[in-house]
């Protein structure tokens, strides 16, 4: 079984949605610090010929509170907002009829928390691409909260059975793969491949959310892209 772990982001970019779909089974890891000014929040789209940052206000955001417990400003008022700028960076794209109601509704979603609203998103495009890896919702189910980086990664790995465990490539330094070897799983990571496509009359602007990926493409081009990837066995 291929596994793979990370943090929840709000419609992250087409590389996280690789990364899902190369494995059988994908970890939230929502039960970690939640980092100010970091990307579980906020994203980037195109406006206006350029990249955009948008923000999901959270309540009394601090580094010594858990993601999973990062709370989200009810207000209606931001929500209208994202809507209509979203609408309106996008409302000329080829795709915009198919995909707004996606977003929009992922956007009205009720959810108390950061995590909750942004697994939202994450299965609601991973269910609009037809991808059907299973998605574990939280991560506080493994009872390892005591054990730190590495370590605590493969010790869920171990805890899943997984034979295979896939991480973004940049993480390639801070895992020890004689560590996960020793241990019978297989220490692999993915490596995006050249994404590009037609953003209007723009000079291409990579990494956005996927909201811009969804806009400018067809579902069957978002699935080749999700293919456009390559797993090394590199690491210390």
């Amino acid at each position: 079984m291929k596994l793979a772990i990370m943090q929840p982001y709000f419609f992250p970019y087409i590389g996280y949605f690789q990364l899902i779909n190369a494995v059988d089974k994908f970890v939230i890891y929502d039960d970690v610090n939640f980092i100010k000014r970091g990307w579980v929040n906020r994203n980037r789209i195109l406006l206006n010929n350029a990249d955009h940052t948008f923000t999901i206000p959270v309540l009394k955001a601090s580094q010594n509170i858990t993601i999973a417990n990062t709370l989200i400003d009810p207000s209606p008022k931001w929500r209208e907002k994202l809507i209509l700028t979203i609408e309106h960076a996008y409302r000329n794209a080829p795709y915009f009829k198919e995909t707004f109601p996606v977003v929009e509704r992922c956007i009205l979603k009720s959810c108390p928390t950061i995590a909750a609203y942004a697994l939202h998103s994450i299965e609601a495009v991973a269910d609009y691409l037809e991808i059907d890896t299973e998605i574990v919702a939280t991560s506080s189910n493994y009872g390892n909260e005591q054990l730190k980086g590495p370590d605590r990664i493969l010790d869920i790995c171990l805890k899943e059975g997984a034979a295979t465990y896939i991480n973004p490539s940049g993480g390639v330094g801070l895992y020890n793969k004689q560590l996960f070897k020793d241990s019978r799983v297989d220490l692999q990571f993915i490596y995006t491949g050249q994404v590009s496509y037609a953003q209007q009359k723009n000079t291409f602007i990579e990494n956005l959310s996927i909201i811009d990926v969804l806009m400018f493409n067809s579902k069957t081009e978002i699935k080749s892209m999700l293919n456009n990837y390559t797993l090394q066995q590199n690491g210390n």
